[in-house]
């Protein structure tokens, strides 16, 4: 009767959304113990340190437990859900029974262990989640039998990747492989820390209580410091702070990811910014002929708006200028051009900073760059970014002047050479045709990487996109 419980139930794992991310917060479930779920069905949203994701089921059933609250970060490889699949009709049941033991835990991998067989036609959702085209049985290891217990146990750590092996051989110390890479991280080895989770497996505390001795001073005698992990919490207990005065907020998530991509960025790779003020009077009244008759232009229906025309202003510059469309190796010691631009739009979202990006934008015409514009931002809106979509980009574009700001400075995106600033567009006066009149004029900012890119070719760059804009018939003599 056990066996049979035991085969029925089963555990939904925190998959890997995004590619070698190893955590995701738990935002919102979408179901509660008790309820019935579908295969595909959506379950909950998670945060990873790229975007909000929304995991469906792989079974059908009946949810028996939520292993997590809302809001708690929850390692890629965990349960975070138990689903009765008894009731969850014949396809189910076989697929469980036919690819999983009756007594040996499920196996602690990035994506759900028991998905639908070939014949189901289920197809992937989510990056790192695919479907099982197999249901072929693991060969019996040989050898003298053991006890179920221990062959349960040992089913589970070959499966994780940390079989003991053959013979008399020392046994790897199990972890899970967010554990593993803090582990290599701290420069702690797995062999020498006492294990207290259950089945002997290491933790992420247990890794950090074998860290905290290295920091010690190496003066110190062991009789002088007999125990160095419990002053961890007291330093904790000192952290205390007036609530009405100060408010703390957990970094984590999209900013925790952002925060440490541009630390990255801004000590990598050296940044050269230059600046342009241009009068962009002819380029917003384009944009209001275009408005009034959508129509003629095959634009109806779609967002016209100046960030448009900045952005094919910006890919004619490149193709006139392809050589700043590049990128850094350094493994390789390389220098990689692409013949392709991946346009980055950063945008402002709830969750933090985002940077999308608009794949082989060079090859667009003006109304599908403006629908897939439109497209972006109302998927970054609504949190709905996917993280492939982040991945990729070649160089950006940021319009801080929707905040009114008039220019900056801006952070290359990791992996780029270049990111345009747009700043606020206002009526100031200007010398056209020798005399001082209002003039619509803004102040456009070119970051750059100085090892990718020279003073003369950014130069270029950024003044073809100010000619561009101060006469946007160019888009026509220059394309």
């Amino acid at each position: 009767m056990t066996t049979m419980t035991e085969a029925s139930v089963r555990e939904f794992k925190m998959p890997d959304v995004g590619e070698g991310l190893t955590e995701a917060e738990i935002l919102k479930w979408y179901v509660k113990p008790g309820d019935t779920v579908t295969d595909g069905q959506v379950v909950c949203e998670v945060e990873t340190a790229k975007a909000a994701v929304e995991l469906p089921i792989p079974y059908d059933g009946v949810v028996q437990e939520l292993h997590f609250a809302e809001g708690t970060t929850v390692d890629v490889g965990t349960s975070i859900i138990a689903v009765n699949v008894s009731g969850g009709g014949p396809a189910a049941a076989a697929s469980a029974e036919a690819t999983a033991p009756a007594t040996a835990p499920a196996p602690a991998e990035p994506k759900p262990e028991e998905p639908k067989t070939a014949g189901s036609g289920r197809q992937p959702v989510l990056v790192g989640y695919g479907v099982a085209t197999s249901s072929t049985k693991r060969r019996p290891r040989k050898g003298p039998e053991i006890p179920a217990q221990e062959a349960s146990s040992a089913i589970q750590a070959e499966l994780n990747g940390h079989g003991t092996g053959t013979g008399t051989a020392k046994p790897r110390p199990l972890a899970k492989p967010p554990v593993r890479k803090l582990a290599k991280d701290l420069g702690v080895d797995l062999a020498t820390v006492v294990p207290s989770g259950p089945d002997g497996i290491i933790t992420r505390e247990d890794v950090h209580a074998a860290a905290a001795p290295v920091s010690e001073p190496v003066t110190q005698t062991p009789v002088a410091e007999p125990a160095p992990v419990p002053a961890a919490p007291a330093a904790v207990a000192v952290a205390a702070y007036d609530t009405s005065r100060e408010t703390r907020i957990p970094v984590k998530g999209v900013r925790k990811a952002t925060a440490a991509a541009m630390v990255g960025s801004a000590f990598t790779a050296p940044h050269v910014t230059e600046f342009v003020t241009i009068d962009v009077t002819r380029t917003m009244k384009l944009i209001e002929e275009i408005k009034r008759a959508p129509e003629k232009h095959e634009m109806q229906g779609l967002r016209v708006n100046p960030l448009l025309l900045i952005a094919k202003a910006l890919l004619v510059a490149i193709r006139r200028n392809p050589d700043i469309n590049a990128s850094w190796d350094e493994a390789n010691q390389e220098i990689v051009l692409k013949h392709y631009v991946n346009l980055g739009i950063a945008a402002a979202t709830p969750r933090g900073l985002i940077v999308p990006n608009i794949k082989d934008a060079h090859a667009k015409t003006l109304p599908q760059l403006a629908q897939s514009l439109g497209e972006l931002v109302s998927t970054a809106r609504e949190g709905k970014t996917s993280p492939a979509a982040m991945q990729g980009g070649t160089v950006t574009i940021t319009n801080v002047g929707v905040f009114g700001v008039d220019t900056g400075t801006p952070i290359l995106n990791p992996g780029e050479s270049a990111i345009l600033a747009v700043g606020a567009i206002k009526l100031q006066p200007w010398v056209h045709k020798g005399k001082v009149k209002p003039r619509q004029v803004t102040t456009l900012a070119l970051s750059f990487d100085h090892r990718l890119v020279d003073g003369e070719l950014g130069s270029k760059v950024l003044a073809d996109v100010a000619a561009i804009l101060e006469q946007p018939k160019r888009l026509i003599t220059w394309a």
